[in-house]
């Protein structure tokens, strides 16, 4: 949908959709703030899956390792492509769909507490694979993690932050007005993570459980994404039997507006299908996947 030319009532960054079921048209006027309409799904990850297959795929490397926020992300960015309603966003009352699919994080340039942050923004292609996924994050975080590289977003805020307090009160009103109605400048939100599809943040890589995380009103995202730190879990058979395995917590805080919980259901399901199979991540993403939701 991304190459569709502009029309009258699209944005820079969506397709107004205008041919929607009367109730997914009427509710973004009666519930208008995305914050207000939050839905939250809590899945345990597997890991044992994915420890085999990070075993072979970091066989003899030695650096720029994949890791389970790699696979893990990708998973979910696939499960976009494959479920594009997952890529909508609501603002100004209306229902648009993302013409691109990006996610973002926030990458810790040392870990330490006087160390700076800096933002990752990625595009996800319909024919990624966990491969060139993995390049383009790899490349964003050494360019983050110099001390001379900086996204645009950082710049402006830098920029801003110096300006006296009256003119950054107006230019954050006026940001706000524009970006309602799809019109701020990409120097203020090009690489701002609330303008991605997803949004993630990795809290057990600094050793935090998972759970849940607002949404926001600013901005186009109507998907934030916690992983926390694994930790040891018992599933029961139908005997009583204990299955005690490993697992990653992922907290998932949805736009309830964009869909219905039958889809978010499937999507759920779809990720954890290719988590408990990670070799299909080398497949372009539009590649079909079957998945059963029960």
């Amino acid at each position: 949908m991304e190459n569709r030319k502009r029309k009258w009532g699209d944005r820079k960054d969506g397709i107004w959709l205008k041919d929607l079921p009367p109730l997914n048209r009427i509710m973004p006027g009666i519930m208008p703030n995305r914050a207000d309409n939050e839905a939250f799904i809590s899945l345990d990850i597997d890991l044992r899956p994915l420890d085999a297959y990070l075993a072979k795929k970091n066989e003899g490397r030695t650096q720029d390792k994949y890791t389970y926020f790699h696979v893990i992300s990708a998973a979910i960015g696939r499960a976009f492509v494959l479920r594009p309603r997952m890529n909508r966003f609501i603002c100004n009352n209306k229902v648009y769909q993302h013409r691109d699919l990006t996610l973002a994080f926030v990458v810790k340039k040392q870990f330490d507490d006087k160390s700076e942050e800096g933002l990752a923004f990625l595009k996800f292609d319909e024919k990624e694979t966990l491969a060139s996924y993995h390049g383009k994050i790899m490349k964003v975080i050494h360019q983050t993690r110099r001390d001379d590289t900086l996204d645009t977003s950082s710049n402006a805020m830098d920029i801003l932050n110096k300006l006296p307090q009256w003119v950054i009160n107006l230019v954050i009103k006026t940001t706000l007005l524009l970006d309602k109605h799809g019109w701020a400048p990409d120097f203020l939100i090009g690489t701002d993570p609330n303008h991605a599809s997803i949004f993630l943040s990795n809290l057990g890589s600094i050793g935090l459980p998972g759970g849940y995380h607002h949404l926001v009103n600013w901005g186009t995202n109507s998907c934030f994404v916690v992983l926390g730190k694994k930790y040891w879990k018992a599933d029961y058979d139908s005997g009583g039997n204990a299955d005690v395995h490993e697992v990653i917590p992922l907290g998932i805080t949805l736009d309830e507006r964009i869909a219905d919980g039958y889809y978010y259901s499937g999507t759920a399901a779809l990720v954890k299908k290719l988590l408990a199979n990670p070799e299909l991540l080398e497949e372009p993403a539009d590649t079909p996947v079957a998945f059963s939701i029960r």
